[in-house]
């Protein structure tokens, strides 16, 4: 895992601006905290930030190949699981190889291949890979975008990298934002929108894409996409092959040169993976090092709800044991998670979430002390069905994102409360641009011909939560791991068992009555069945009055400032009424989200010199 970043420019010499390529790269230099390096040539600026996890000796970056009189170079963020397959199909095919590294498979394999070689890789990736011959730029990224890359075309020039920060500090991409961004920052925070880059004219590349970038033309190339298609097994037979696909992904993804480590929350998903990698390392002799967060006093001030019924320690505990892994669980205090309420805002470039984030930035740092890599059970839920939402019959027809209303179905809402200022309701409209939003995900949805009304709707809220909720845990889990320059792997993110699992009919995905039945199913035999039928508990949170105070107290002095940034776009007096309650409303119902969020827009607005245009 790394940090790439650089840009092309068809009419200017790139070499006389190392300095700005420094800069950029500069910006990202803890996702690569282990080498940098560029490569600069009249019409091409690369630059890398490198963590070190395969071929430490010989996977510097960026890397080069010469070919006859042909000249590739790439920047590369990510891992190749299959890339030791690649390596010997290309050796039989006459080419050789210098290192042990998966970036130099990747670059034989568009020379081999060309531009379809992207349909050929499983893994989790973004890079920029430059072919002299052609002039010809390639952006390309993973199946479901785990890794993340932006770009913004400004003149002659196409300037990329893995994070905005990086782009930011091109004097050519400036911190505006338009219409669209205000609506989506303000407006709609937890719906990610593929392609959406918050900052003006500046996007992302979507997962499943790449893009070719030549003088004369831009080529936008979709190499993988879910497929609609009758499903042909069995129960049994689906049950075997989500297991066997489980376990050659987690043998895949257990490769790695610096030591490997598992999250574990009790919960079905990281149970079953961590069940599965214990295993694997068993018979290569080892322990599997296992970790899982807690909160000071959460015994004590836990309070449940269908998102959350249940503590995880117990569970923890029960699975450890079983899997025979030796265990740590990182202990959070309310100082913490205030002292760090910033990190997502600045590792992420725009307002993000708060504690859900910070908790995790404050596990990877204390799992970065023995380890470089994780394996997390992040997306099975979106895979599987196995939120809340995908199971209440009044949710099925609401006309919006299933998350949303979901959230308004647990706070009895018929309508959310009045946030934004009026004059920013009035500007940037966020009802009718999240319904917009909506409408594209909605026409975006591969159909399955002849499939009945309710299957077809289903069909409709898994695509959402695959394209516009998992995108915000996948951004959530990437910025804050590499914050520390830590990895994290997502089995459940392998394209094939995303593709077999998305047509599988949901009273197959629902087996025996509960959510992720088939799931289940196939971790039959590898976790205790207690823990194996656990019901879906979410990510936890520190529920501490001492944190609930700390976030209203810092809230309250923004509110109290007649010089704040933030106040022409907020409704004051609604936030002045959360963060005045001495018992919140908030803590139960909308959490402290908003007003962790107003704290990190204060801090945006002024630190990041935003302009709105």
């Amino acid at each position: 895992m790394c940090g790439i970043t650089g840009w092309i420019d068809w009419e200017e010499d790139v070499t006389r601006q190392g300095a700005i390529l420094e800069t950029m790269a500069a910006t990202m230099r803890y996702r690569g905290p282990d080498a940098k390096g560029i490569w600069l040539t009249p019409r091409v600026a690369f630059a890398h930030r490198r963590l070190m996890v395969i071929d430490p000796a010989g996977g510097a970056q960026p890397m080069a190949y010469t070919s006859g009189s042909h000249t590739y170079a790439i920047t590369y963020n990510g891992e190749i699981y299959n890339f030791r397959e690649l390596r010997g199909e290309l050796e039989t095919r006459g080419h050789t190889f210098s290192t042990k590294s998966d970036t130099e498979v990747i670059l034989h394999a568009y020379v081999e291949w060309g531009e379809d070689f992207t349909r050929r890789l499983n893994g989790i990736f973004a890079f920029a890979l430059w072919d002299e011959q052609r002039q010809r730029l390639l952006l390309a990224r993973d199946h479901l975008g785990v890794k993340p890359l932006f770009y913004a075309q400004r003149g002659s020039a196409v300037i990329f990298g893995s994070e905005l920060k990086a782009l930011l500090a091109h004097p050519r991409v400036q911190p505006e934002v338009d219409r669209d961004g205000m609506a989506d920052i303000l407006g709609a925070s937890i719906i990610r929108t593929p392609g959406f880059g918050y900052f003006h004219d500046v996007h992302e590349v979507r997962p499943g894409y790449q893009l070719i970038f030549e003088r004369e033309r831009t080529r936008v190339n979709q190499y993988w996409s879910l497929r609609s298609a009758p499903h042909p097994d069995d129960v049994e037979t689906t049950t075997q092959r989500i297991r066997d696909l489980l376990k050659d992904t987690v043998k895949r993804q257990l490769i790695a040169d610096v030591p490997v480590v598992s999250m574990l929350s009790g919960g079905l998903d990281s149970s079953g993976l961590t069940a599965l990698a214990a295993e694997e390392f068993r018979r290569e002799g080892r322990q599997l090092e296992t970790y899982s967060i807690d909160f000071v006093e959460s015994d004590e001030y836990f309070t449940g709800n269908d998102m959350r019924p249940s503590l995880d320690a117990p569970w923890v505990t029960r699975v450890a044991e079983h899997a025979m892994t030796r265990h740590h669980t990182v202990t959070v205090d309310t100082p913490e998670l205030l002292e760090n309420l910033l990190v997502p805002l600045y590792a992420h470039d725009v307002p993000a979430m708060g504690q859900i984030e910070t908790s995790l930035y404050l596990i990877f740092k204390a799992m970065k002390e023995q380890a470089t890599v994780a394996l997390s059970g992040e997306s099975a839920d979106e895979v599987f069905g196995g939120y809340p939402w995908y199971h209440y019959e009044e949710i099925l027809n609401i006309n919006t994102f299933p998350w949303l209303a979901m959230m308004r179905r647990r706070r009895s809402l018929s309508s959310p409360p009045r946030l934004l200022s009026e004059e920013v309701m009035q500007k940037v409209s966020p009802f009718e641009y999240i319904a917009r939003r909506y409408q594209e995900a909605l026409a975006e949805v591969p159909r399955l011909e002849g499939e009945d009304a309710e299957e077809a709707r289903r069909r409709e809220i898994m695509y959402m939560g695959l394209t516009r909720w998992l995108p915000l845990l996948l951004d959530r889990k990437d910025r804050m791991s590499m914050a520390v320059g830590f990895e994290v792997r997502v089995p459940f993110c392998d394209y094939r068992l995303v593709e077999y699992v998305w047509n599988i009919p949901w009273q197959m995905k629902t087996v025996d009555n509960i959510e992720k039945g088939i799931l289940r199913r196939a971790l039959q035999g590898i976790l205790p069945d207690d823990a194996r039928m656990r019901r879906k508990s979410a990510y936890p949170s520190s529920q501490h009055p001492s944190y609930i105070k700390g976030v209203c107290d810092w809230a309250l002095q923004i509110l109290n400032d007649p010089n704040a940034a933030v106040r022409p776009y907020i409704n004051v007096d609604t936030y002045r009424a959360f963060a005045n309650k001495d018992n919140p409303v908030l803590g139960q119902d909308f959490g402290i989200g908003p007003l962790e969020r107003l704290i990190q827009l204060e801090t945006w607005l002024k630190e990041y010199h935003i302009r709105f245009v």
